[in-house]
């Protein structure tokens, strides 16, 4: 008997040693805590994998696959799940009543958002109900304190399955340690959209319940695809119902300070009310276009417009997003079922002012955009080259702009513009492009993109055009540029979408030195210019197709150049050919003509001219070229020897003084 009972004991000794190791199974306790939360939450709690408490070394209860649900969600767009949760506390303080978890382990956590598209209000008694548990639930919480949690691969689901949208902000980690004076220092990270961010929080809560105290909150979060640098802020937080009131606010974000008070309503769809005024505020930007490639295939999201309501007011002393800067600026916007209205007044930009209205629709699902802006004063060359990654044109800029497209990248919005805009550049210049060394150039190769180097420019008095957008193509026919000794019209049409141009222009020059103001119109080259191709690097050549259909217009269109440089009469003939390097003729075979210059409109110049811009396009050195000729005047002999022009002399003799500056000009424009 003595022995078996030794027997026994020894066996109870050894099963309970087993216990206190392996753990005792704990299914009889999961419906009293899944009944005791739901009274206290709402929310029902389900357990579905093992669970488990293990007495060695310490008091250990952990539970597998937790899922928590309200029972009022039909499409289980508000639950949470658990994959393993876990506690450790000492057994003394669960035998006094009041559990010490040393640490919560929770693994693998997926909490469900809806989102929602139209704020719902809760009904006052309900809200009052809800009132009642999260009291009684704060008082029972006051007896069971945690020293610190651990959430490992945690993720937050944003969902909304009619509109089948879901964003996720996935590998969740956080360490949060809570003090003995109840101060909380939390840090963490995670990835949204495959942007890596972290986090830290610092906090010192009061004590319970937590109804409308002010909460002292430190705040760092890092985001580098968006944020230069961290953003630090610091503010006075408290509850007031389901509005988290966000008070004292101030902080710094990429080195400028800032401050202000937010609010967040999150009853159900969230109301955001911000107001902050930023000493400088930046962002980063992977949209941008690339200088001189195409636009951004990247989608740009902005679905989340639909589920969220903003009333926001944004001032800075300066402003930064990619490469474009804005100082100062004030905005307001308001966001509501899906459509953001953002709207500026004097807003400063390289050195001008800008005023306007932006309007992005995301309702429907395609985003719709719609702007109209006014541009004072503004300098052209770094507001193009940000946005538009184009260096050619420089000067103070006047525009009204009213446009609108679709899409849901850079390259697509870009594509479907439609609307008008009038440009007006002032005081500026075109770099990379020298129109008189162009005209003279054009005589003998075609230019492949603007000219090398930066130092040719064309000074421009003013440069006007406006422009009428289709599905992303802007024509205009009334571009024209007046410059000091320049003029050009033209037509043609932007292709925005691919970056390029289709114009075709007619440079003129002003050979005086009274510049625009002299009466006698400028002289041209006589042949319309094409300019095609990307932006970047466009081809800049003559239109010969018209030249060559209508050689008698061509040619007369010499002689009238003849008649703008020297006049009605051909003053001066002899001494500027000769300026020129001796090289002149008369293709007609009739010296005495060029001599008296009887040929009206100075028809001598016209055929030296054409000889010259002959050589130029068959490459020949000599006065008459093998290539293909421009015709001589009706009735001149095509046989008859060319004979040398009169001299300068006796040309001054009959005529008005020569020009020195004139020749100087000449012997730029045409000289080899």
């Amino acid at each position: 008997m003595m022995r078996a009972l030794k027997f026994a004991v020894t066996a109870v000794v050894v099963i309970i040693a087993l216990l206190l190791v392996v753990g005792v199974p704990s299914g009889f306790l999961t419906s009293t805590i899944a009944a005791r939360v739901e009274h206290d939450t709402g929310y029902r709690l389900t357990i579905a994998g093992a669970s488990r408490i293990s007495l060695w070394p310490t008091l250990n209860v952990s539970l597998n696959e937790i899922t928590l649900a309200d029972p009022k969600d039909r499409d289980g767009s508000n639950t949470m799940t658990i994959g393993r949760l876990q506690a450790d506390m000492t057994l003394s303080s669960v035998w006094s009543g009041q559990p010490e978890i040393r640490e919560l382990i929770v693994t693998t956590p997926v909490l469900h958002v809806p989102l929602l598209r139209e704020r719902h209000r809760e009904a006052p008694a309900a809200a009052k109900t809800s009132e009642a548990k999260a009291a009684a639930s704060t008082a029972d919480a006051a007896a069971v304190t945690i020293q610190r949690v651990t959430v490992t691969d945690g993720t937050i689901v944003f969902s909304n399955p009619r509109d089948r949208v879901e964003n996720r902000i996935g590998s969740i980690n956080v360490d949060a340690v809570i003090n003995a004076d109840r101060s909380i220092q939390l840090q963490g990270t995670a990835r949204a959209s495959e942007h890596p961010l972290k986090f830290g929080i610092k906090a010192a809560m009061p004590v319970p319940p937590l109804e409308r105290q002010n909460i002292p909150v430190d705040l760092s979060f890092e985001m580098p695809d968006m944020l230069a640098k961290p953003l630090t802020a610091r503010a006075d937080m408290r509850l007031n119902g389901k509005v988290v009131m966000i008070n004292a606010l101030s902080g710094t974000l990429d080195d400028g300070a800032f401050d202000g008070w937010a609010s967040v309503d999150i009853a159900s769809k969230p109301l955001v009310k911000l107001d902050l005024d930023f000493r400088r505020l930046g962002f980063a930007t992977s949209n941008a276009a690339a200088p001189g490639g195409p636009w951004s295939n990247a989608r740009i999201e902005l679905n989340g417009l639909n589920y969220v309501d903003a009333q926001i007011k944004l001032s800075a002393a300066e402003v930064a997003i990619a490469d474009m800067r804005f100082a100062p600026a004030a905005i307001e916007a308001t966001l509501a079922a899906g459509i953001l209205k953002a709207a500026v007044a004097n807003l400063g930009a390289y050195g001008g002012q800008a005023s306007g209205e932006v309007i992005i629709d995301v309702a429907s699902g395609n985003p719709n955009y719609a702007m109209h802006c006014d541009l004072v004063g503004v300098r052209a060359l770094p507001l193009l080259e940000s946005l538009a990654g184009f260096d050619k044109l420089d000067g103070k800029m006047q525009a009204k702009i009213a446009v609108r497209s679709a899409g849901a990248s850079p390259r697509a919005i870009m594509s479907s513009l439609n609307g008008t805009a009038f440009l007006n550049f002032q005081d500026g210049a075109i770099r990379g492009l020298n129109v008189a060394r162009m005209i003279r150039s054009l005589t003998s190769a075609t230019l492949s993109g603007w000219q090398e180097s930066r130092d040719e420019t064309t000074d421009l008095s003013q440069l006007a055009a406006s422009f009428s957008m289709e599905r992303g193509q802007a024509t205009t026919t009334d571009l024209n540029l007046v410059g000091p000794l320049v003029r050009m019209t033209g037509t043609g049409t932007v292709d925005l979408g691919t970056k390029s141009l289709a114009f075709r222009v007619e440079p003129k020059l002003v050979l005086t030195t009274e510049g625009q103001g002299r009466a006698t119109d400028p002289v041209g080259l006589g042949i319309p210019v094409m300019i095609d191709g990307p932006w970047a690097e466009p081809r800049i050549y003559p239109d010969m197709a018209g030249m060559l259909d209508n050689p008698d217009a061509a040619y007369a269109k010499l002689r009238e150049m003849g008649k703008g440089l020297f006049g009605a009469n051909g003053g001066g003939i002899g001494g500027l050919i000769n300026g020129l390097g001796g090289l002149g003729g008369n293709p007609g075979g009739n010296p005495a003509a060029g001599a008296s210059g009887s040929a009206p409109g100075g028809g001598d110049l016209g055929a030296a001219i054409g000889n010259l811009i002959q050589q130029g396009i068959t490459g020949s050195a000599a006065p008459q070229s093998h290539g293909r000729t421009i015709p001589a005047p009706q009735g001149a002999p095509v046989d008859t020897p060319a004979a040398p022009l009169p001299s300068a002399r006796n040309n001054q003799q009959d005529g008005p003084p020569d020009s020195q500056p004139m020749n100087d000009v000449l012997r730029r424009l045409f000289s080899r």
